[in-house]
């Protein structure tokens, strides 16, 4: 692998003071043109989209059991009306389904034989466009990041009001 020129910095070689400004914009960046790109592909291979691809893969991580709207939206990190109508739309093409639960007014989302077919195809397609992406780092690069990443998350779960506040 060759060593590649350094991209631009919208900073502009800020000083070290700027460095966690830094590593949140190049964060960023990467996190949205990866999500551009799969959202793009999802589009014109799938007709569908990330937030859809986004339920059905929860769906599928839940098994028969399913989830609840509010279960839903807690692992996609969005509001409850966010997964209502993302539910109706996916419903209505047959790729879920609603089943009673314990209480009449908590329906289960769970998906269908058609859902989970046409899930399993994209699944396999999105696999294969991440591994795409990051084709360029190699296993011990790859394992590297995801470790100062992790390290990032965990702090950023410490991080308290108080701290913001400082």
């Amino acid at each position: 692998m060759s060593a590649a020129a350094p991209l631009p910095d919208r900073l502009g070689g800020a000083p070290d003071g700027k460095r966690s400004l830094r590593l949140w914009l190049r964060m960023l960046t990467c996190s949205t043109a990866i999500e551009q790109r799969v959202s793009q592909r999802l589009r014109d291979e799938f007709g569908s989209t990330l937030p859809r691809f986004d339920l059905l893969s929860a769906l599928d991580r839940a098994g028969e059991a399913g989830l609840t709207m509010g279960e839903a939206s807690r692992k996609l990190m969005v509001s409850n009306g966010n997964v209502t109508g993302l539910a109706v739309r996916l419903r209505a093409d047959g790729l879920i389904e609603a089943m009673d639960g314990p209480d009449r007014r908590v329906q289960r989302l769970r998906l269908t034989s058609l859902g989970r077919s046409r899930f399993a195809l994209m699944a396999e397609a999105h696999e294969h466009w991440i591994e795409a992406l990051f084709a360029d780092l190699s296993e011990a690069e790859a394992e590297d990041l995801t470790h100062l990443l992790e390290r990032a998350k965990r702090s950023l779960h410490a991080v308290t009001s108080e701290d913001l506040n400082r």
